[in-house]
């Protein structure tokens, strides 16, 4: 019997996504310093329009968080200097923490160094020490979740997606007693679709559950002060902890958990992963504050970010493109195969410029492969003109595009809370 031969497996495993075509290829962008949606691509050398950004409101490049940021990098330095047990919390870290529980209306908030970390070690602190838990988790939850929920050990029961009635006949199978943990997302990141809330939130007083809700997607972008899809609903007395990330909505880095103090603390003692992570840098921290600040007290980037959304959206279908009729601002282009996918956005890159980064499995099931469209505040009608344009001669540059549609379209995603 050979010793094991490590190269020829990874150059194998490799190859094998070469073949499907989900071999990912990183776009070397070089985004200008005042725009959140033009770029230089060093590989073409051109200029390209950005339309899969996940900073959806253009936080990154407001002025208003530059500047927080600068300032505080020259006070503070660019680093917090190790975790917030050995090397101490910087006062910007205790400030954000108590303006995100205001956003959310919570008693108590938490750092991370990420949306990913955030759910990982929360979900999988309250599954591990809830004695008994049970854990009920949507069949289209994150990644980050189900590894929580994996990392947890406890029982998990998953239910069909966005299925209320599915949740209560699981929820109902369960011990009246036994400690229950709903996890579930409020805007999904690849469908665009929002979570039935107010009847899990129902179900969860019904049978004695601890809601735990994603609002990734959301925060920042939904609701007056931007607290996400239950602040829009008038939920968030009815969400035991909530999960956010400060990636999107605000345009940085980093994850956090809201909720009442007993909860968010019993977290912050016993987690892992944020016991042993080193801090965000406080320059990051401020330059999220100040994003914060904005979207608290000025809803026009949302405004216009539904405004872009809605006229994109319309246009799309109007012109027989086959978008996903998501009631959120995330617009999924259906391709339904991996390797034309792939195709698809190199000439899109290539011909007219435009960049949007193909979805593949396994972050979405094969046979579902998708352009995942998103605008901001900051695109333009003439950069709107430009990607619908270039669409549809794309459209016909790949007739194989049109023949998948034709032969499987997807079904819509109903507005559920929309």
């Amino acid at each position: 019997m050979s010793l094991f031969d490590y190269q020829h497996f990874f150059t194998n495993e490799l190859a094998q996504l070469h073949r499907e075509g989900r071999y990912r290829v990183f776009a070397d962008l070089e985004r200008e310093p005042e725009s959140d949606i033009y770029a230089f691509d060093h590989r073409t050398r051109r200029r390209v329009t950005i339309w899969c950004s996940n900073d959806y409101l253009s936080m990154g490049v407001h002025p208003e968080v530059i500047g927080a940021a600068r300032e505080a990098l020259e006070q503070y330095g660019a680093g917090a200097g190790g975790t917030r047990n050995i090397s101490g919390t910087s006062h910007e870290h205790v400030l954000l923490e108590q303006e995100l529980a205001d956003l959310h209306r919570k008693q108590s908030a938490l750092l991370f160094t990420s949306g990913y970390v955030a759910n990982d070690a929360a979900i999988a602190t309250l599954g591990r020490l809830l004695p008994g838990c049970m854990i009920f988790s949507d069949a289209l939850n994150h990644a980050s979740m189900i590894e929580g929920i994996r990392h947890s050990g406890a029982d998990k029961c998953v239910f069909a997606h966005n299925d209320w009635r599915d949740l209560e006949r699981k929820l109902a199978s369960v011990c009246k007693y036994r400690p229950k943990l709903i996890c579930f997302e409020s805007c999904y990141s690849m469908d665009g679709d929002f979570a039935p809330m107010e009847a899990i939130c129902d179900l969860a007083g019904k049978y004695n559950a601890f809601t735990y809700v994603d609002e990734v997607h959301a925060v920042g972008l939904y609701g007056a002060r931007g607290a996400g899809i239950a602040e829009r609903d008038g939920l968030l007395d009815r969400i035991d902890m909530f999960q956010g990330t400060l990636s999107k909505g605000f345009g940085a880095i980093g994850g956090y958990i809201a909720g009442s103090h007993d909860a968010v603390d019993y977290v912050r003692s016993f987690a892992p992963g944020f016991i042993f992570s080193t801090a965000l840098p406080p320059s990051v921290v401020a330059g999220i504050r100040a994003a914060l600040r904005h979207l608290k007290e000025d809803g026009s980037a949302r405004q216009a970010l539904a405004r872009r959304a809605a006229s994109l959206k319309e246009r799309l279908l109007a012109n027989a493109i086959p978008v996903l009729p998501s009631p959120s601002h995330i617009l999924p282009v259906m391709i339904g195969d991996a390797a034309l996918a792939k195709a698809i956005t190199d000439h899109l890159m290539t011909e007219h410029g435009i960049y949007i980064q193909p979805v593949n499995y396994p972050t979405v099931p094969r046979g579902t492969e998708r352009l995942r469209v998103t605008p901001t505040p900051l695109h333009t009608d003439e950069d709107e003109d430009a990607l619908i344009a270039a669409l549809i001669a794309t459209r016909e540059a790949f007739p194989r595009w049109r023949e998948i549609m034709d032969s499987a379209r997807p079904e819509a995603v109903p507005e559920l809370a929309g």
